[in-house]
């Protein structure tokens, strides 16, 4: 269960949040990752608001173990700058970083938990690969939808808002996303495939 009880001990897992820190990059599509992070926060009643490893970060218990919820503000592609540290830090495998972020291949309102494998172009996941040199990390993958035509610029349609619509769709994604790392914590990341994948 979810909970906020301040305790010792080390952390034993990151949930990390994919985003951007500027003002321009609030609420847009690339940010999903920090959008879900917040509200799995605010779900903790956990304030992600102090400044380590080049991030916000804030601590709270999940299942009763620590975890450090972690919004880099690296920007994007260079996310493994500010994980690495973190995991370095605590000497946290790769197994124990729950990284949240945006996937253009998956519809808004999908969502996808992988137990490992490549960075899907997404290019905060590749720093994140690159400077750890593993690849065995538990992703949620939040569906952002594709271009709207493929005239498009890719960075004009990361970096646009959420209708009103989508929105509503994204909060039951972050719900879901939410439920997933507490099974993750748990060691059931199996379970959290079946059930939200």
């Amino acid at each position: 269960m979810f909970g906020n009880k301040k305790f010792g001990g080390s952390v034993e897992y990151i949930v990390v949040g994919l985003g951007n820190p500027d003002k321009k990059y609030e609420n847009t599509r690339h940010n999903t990752g920090w959008l879900a992070l917040d509200h799995i926060a605010e779900k903790l009643d956990c304030k992600v608001n102090r400044i380590k490893f080049k991030s916000f970060v804030g601590e709270c218990s999940i299942n009763g173990k620590k975890v450090l919820l972690m919004k880099p503000t690296t920007y994007m592609n260079n996310s493994g700058q500010a994980v690495v540290e973190a995991m370095n830090f605590y000497k946290i495998p790769p197994e124990n970083v729950i990284v949240i972020f945006d996937d253009i291949s998956l519809d808004v309102g999908k969502m996808r938990i992988r137990s490992k494998g490549s960075d899907g172009g997404q290019k905060g996941m590749r720093s994140i690969i690159y400077l750890s040199g593993s690849d065995k990390f538990p992703r949620i993958k939040i569906g952002i939808g594709a271009k709207p035509n493929p005239g498009w610029d890719l960075a004009d349609w990361v970096l646009s808002r959420f209708t009103d619509d989508e929105q509503k769709l994204l909060e039951k994604m972050f719900d879901n996303a939410s439920g997933a790392v507490e099974l993750i914590t748990e060691g059931k990341i199996d379970r959290a495939m079946n059930l939200y994948n």
